[in-house]
């Protein structure tokens, strides 16, 4: 987007630069759904400004947290990447948000309005009592679904859950994503980081020159780096095994193959929408 003004920079170094339609608007009304996202913490909120109508500079630099400790899913205080979208409030003013929560069918079962801090964090607590779920101990095993179709059509959407089971399994453990694909990468982008980098190089490079697409690639490059990944699927099993996934045909051989690695003593944690759900580690 490169019809932008510029209002500053964020205590982190990003840009605050927006739309011009947008940054000379009468009133800015912030419309949105709030759910668990991967880097940011959270969707919704101000969200709708940074990155939504952001410079590619700003979403470059904000994005480029993503790699930073903090920015997870569920997590505000300590996340760069929130630390931004929200700050750009202080510099632009964003008269009205209006939120909503949606049930694991996309039915709206809530809807929070007014400022974009207090509604957006309101809806966040409701958030958190739908879809966080406390664990006292990380498991060796994690098996985890997306939910079913669509939410497992591509690598590219079932990535949401597999992130959210990173928050669950143990340094060393194993990653069970059950999860059809039958069509493939979805991004062309993300397809060609799968295909051609290590998970060493994914990260790096995020970090240094954000790319829509390679973020999707990082971040599955990052939960490598805690866990295997065993993959429950309908896609190719040479493309699987190439991007550092071990491929299994059906559920029960990866289960078979998972405990035999730890001697049949894992615990396991069982995730059957694991796009919808938070693990939150209080142990």
């Amino acid at each position: 987007m490169d019809d932008c003004k510029n209002f500053g920079t964020c205590k982190n170094g990003t840009p605050v630069d927006i739309f011009t339609p947008v940054a000379e608007a009468d009133r800015i009304i912030c419309l949105g759904n709030v759910e668990y996202h991967y880097f940011a913490g959270y969707s919704g909120g101000a969200k709708a400004i940074m990155p939504g109508v952001s410079s590619y500079a700003a979403i470059q630099a904000n994005h480029s947290n993503m790699v930073k400790d903090g920015s997870y899913a569920g997590n505000l205080d300590t996340n760069l990447v929130r630390q931004d979208i929200d700050e750009v409030g202080k510099h632009i003013k964003i008269d009205f948000i209006l939120n909503v929560l949606q049930s694991s069918d996309k039915t709206i079962v809530g809807a929070f309005a007014g400022h974009y801090i207090e509604a957006h964090r309101a809806a966040c607590r409701a958030l958190d009592l739908m879809y966080k779920v406390n664990i006292i101990e990380k498991a060796d095993v994690v098996i985890v679904s997306p939910g079913g179709y669509p939410k497992d059509i591509n690598i590219y959407q079932a990535q949401k859950a597999l992130d959210n089971a990173r928050h669950a399994v143990k340094d060393g453990g194993i990653i069970i994503l059950c999860a059809s694909c039958k069509e493939g990468f979805e991004n062309d982008i993300f397809e060609k980081w799968m295909m051609t980098k290590t998970k060493e190089q994914m990260v790096k490079e995020i970090k240094e020159n954000f790319v829509l697409g390679g973020h999707k690639a990082a971040a599955i490059a990052m939960t490598l780096m805690k866990s295997e990944i065993y993959m429950v699927t309908d896609y190719d099993k040479s493309t699987i095994e190439h991007i550092g996934f071990k491929y299994f045909d059906n559920l029960q051989d990866a289960v078979d193959s998972a405990l035999y690695k730890s001697d049949h003593k894992s615990s396991v944690i069982v995730m059957p929408a694991g796009g919808s759900t938070l693990p939150n580690y209080v142990g």
